[in-house]
């Protein structure tokens, strides 16, 4: 009874994982965490080091994904790298400033506002050419959703092998 109670939560805060992610918090992280903890309660015998490497790989992919996605987008549109940081920065601003008015939506919608905004101005403190700089928040901001959905999609394969995992362990082990 235990087992399946420790399955039920596990996935549980799998799902919290992938939901956190999906707003673009560090939801990969909850679900690492839960992993290893649920791991070294059973003496490190049901997901095994493989599983837990493989998780914590696809956690840091995630991650990276995440945050280089807009500077990678808009330097091929032909940013500076003061446009790059400019997107990085007015993302985390943007999500910051539109989560407390609209949590939820706010944080995806100010992330993706702010990495146009902080890549549009960070281009124009170099260049004086507005068109340009639109064309390169928008590079940004297209990355930046790129970025959230490789993020969600690597977070989303972490949850499904965690319990997978643990599933067909105890499933095995009946």
């Amino acid at each position: 009874m235990v087992e399946w109670t420790l399955l039920i939560l596990l996935t549980l805060v799998c799902f919290s994982g992938v939901v956190l992610s999906a707003i673009q918090l560090p939801g990969n992280w909850v679900i690492l965490a839960a992993t290893v903890g649920y791991d070294a309660y059973y003496h490190w015998e049901r997901l095994g080091w493989k599983w837990l490497v493989v998780i914590g790989v696809l956690a840091v992919v995630g991650e990276a994904a995440e945050l280089l996605a807009s500077a990678v987008a808009a330097s091929k549109a032909g940013a500076s790298r003061r446009a790059g940081i400019g997107a990085l920065v007015g993302g985390f601003a943007g999500m910051i400033l539109f989560s407390i008015p609209v949590p939820i939506l706010g944080t995806i919608a100010g992330g993706m506002a702010g990495c146009f905004l902080g890549a549009l101005v960070a281009e124009l403190t170099l260049h004086d050419d507005v068109v340009k700089g639109a064309k390169i928040g928008l590079f940004a901001t297209i990355g930046r959703l790129f970025g959230l959905v490789a993020k969600l999609a690597a977070t989303m394969a972490m949850a499904g092998a965690a319990v997978s995992v643990v599933v067909m362990d105890l499933w095995h082990g009946q």
